[in-house]
């Protein structure tokens, strides 16, 4: 289960999060903590032994932002 949470954590992370200007715009424009933003992080980085699992309602809300829905954003991870 570990290999899911850091796939999906570094696919949001590297093409999501990286490119925006701050983990706090990332935040707001999704409507989640910031904290969430960096344990996502985190795990992507594989710092610190993280391994955040991330919860389905939190990707959901990632997702609705990103007029992604939860089925083609695991097209996206290819799985």
């Amino acid at each position: 289960m570990t290999q899911i949470n850091y796939i999906i954590c570094a696919y949001i992370y590297k093409t999501w999060v990286e490119p925006y200007k701050s983990q706090r715009s990332f935040a707001v424009d999704h409507n989640i903590e910031e904290s969430i933003v960096r344990k996502i992080k985190n795990t992507a980085r594989k710092k610190d032994g993280s391994d955040y699992s991330i919860p389905v309602k939190t990707l959901l809300k990632i997702c609705e932002s990103r007029n992604l829905k939860l089925s083609d954003f695991f097209k996206l991870l290819e799985l």
